[in-house]
């Protein structure tokens, strides 16, 4: 476990203190135990909303702190809010309870709308960033009530090495809190504490909007902005949204993309044989299972598959339904049609992430193909994809998940390997033009 060393309590000051406060925490440190490296790789904004935690703390049903943690008394009290609303109990965040929730805050008295709970938000940062990397976390915190200003805070965090060195790899944090019209007046601001010559990062866990002006300006000199698909409440307007930020040469990383990552590699290696290697110019026939409530990881998946064997959209219908179909066509290089149906599974055991993938098969309208091809989760097994009746004749996995799919151990990965990411943009450039024939 790594060991937190307090240079100095938080305390609340003005803005205009920031930068003061910061180097008096290293004076006080440097003078007690030795050299303290200070924020010497990158420097990071994260907007952190919790908008969630907050209104089900307004409304009663949720009394633990403000975190961004959906542990086991979040879940319950997303479980209690949906049971007193009439929604469907999946004790996990979805737009439909947001939007409830939002509803039913709105009709509180005003005296009611301050959030009393205690907000530990930009309190810290996963070890695995922290501990391996000396940078300046600015955490942006909207709070809802009324609009009393921004209130800064500064810390240290110092995790102890394990090595005999004497020297300390700190990350410095700013925790600026206030309502949402409060933090995009103080944009400048925000942009000023980024450190010049260091790589700048902007980890977004809210919908991506450029027309918002804090969004816009911080994305606009962030070298890489970090986004997760999971949580976008209508994924086919937000990706839009992300490939004209991509158009504009923005550096775009969504976490979400590298939940797919076993789900790539597996498809990959089922082809690799060179008997079946010929067979992937004979898939047409495509379905895809997720998990109910997001198909983003969805619409990734097919798009993927889609740029790399050269496929066109040329169709896009939904069906809806009990499993909210989606029909996709394509025309292959060969001048084939090539169907696939996208199918949003209601199951009972929901997962940390929404929308995760399921099941999928690949197979051909031509009896001789040999190409059929069924993957599904460990969790789930295969007994819908394998409903079908050609389960015998095809090549069955199972998947294993990322040992970690939480978006801070992938944010940790990915501020290792930043930059531009080919295969997402040409993925995204695909599914944008499949969104386009809905």
């Amino acid at each position: 476990m790594s060991t937190t060393i307090a240079l100095q309590k938080p305390k609340d000051i003005s803005l205009s203190e920031i930068e003061a406060e910061l180097s008096g925490l290293w004076v006080g440190q440097e003078s007690t135990s030795g050299v303290a490296t200070r924020a010497a790789t990158f420097s990071m904004v994260v907007y952190e909303p919790e908008e969630f935690q907050q209104l089900l703390g307004a409304l009663g049903f949720y009394k633990g702190a403000i975190d961004s943690i959906h542990g086991p008394e979040t879940r319950e009290a997303i479980h209690q809010a949906q049971s007193a609303y009439g929604l469907r109990t999946t004790a996990r965040v979805d737009s439909e309870t947001l939007k409830r929730l939002r509803q039913e805050y709105q009709t509180l008295p005003e005296k009611q709308k301050t959030i009393r709970n205690m907000d530990l938000r930009g309190a810290s940062v996963s070890d695995a960033i922290a501990s391996r990397n000396p940078s300046r976390i600015i955490s942006l915190c909207p709070t809802l009530g009324p609009d009393t200003g921004v209130k800064a805070q500064v810390s240290a965090y110092c995790p102890i090495q394990k090595s005999k060195s004497h020297s300390l790899m700190c990350c410095e944090y700013v925790t600026l809190r206030g309502t949402k019209e409060a933090l995009e007046r103080v944009a400048d601001l925000v942009a000023g504490l980024l450190i010049p010559d260091l790589p700048k990062f902007l980890w977004w866990k809210a919908t991506p909007n450029p027309e918002q002006e804090l969004f816009g300006r911080l994305s606009a000199i962030a070298n890489c902005t970090i986004l997760d698909s999971c949580y976008f409440s209508d994924p086919a307007s937000e990706f839009i949204k992300i490939n004209s930020l991509v158009e504009q040469e923005s550096y775009i990383a969504d976490l979400n993309w590298h939940r797919l990552l076993p789900w790539q590699e597996l498809t990959a290696s089922m082809f690799d044989p060179p008997e079946r290697r010929a067979a992937l110019g004979c898939i047409d026939d495509i379905t895809i299972d997720y998990e109910k409530g997001n198909d983003a990881q969805a619409l990734m998946f097919l798009s993927w598959l889609a740029s790399r064997l050269g496929w066109q959209p040329t169709g896009h219908e939904f069906m809806g339904g009990q499993y909210e179909i989606q029909n996709v066509t394509f025309e292959g290089s060969n001048g084939r049609e090539i169907k696939a149906e996208l199918a949003a599974i209601p199951t009972s055991d929901f997962g940390e992430i929404p929308g995760d993938l399921i099941g999928l098969s690949l197979n051909s309208q031509d009896p001789n193909a040999n190409c059929c091809t069924i993957l599904c989760s460990e969790t789930t097994g295969c007994m819908r994809m394998e409903s079908g009746g050609s389960a015998q004749s095809c090549r069955t996995e199972l998947v294993t998940a990322l040992p970690d799919q939480k978006a801070a151990e992938l944010m940790a990965q990915q501020l290792q390997r930043w930059g531009r990411e080919i295969l997402f943009e040409e993925s995204l450039a695909v599914m944008i033009n499949i969104l386009k024939l809905r």
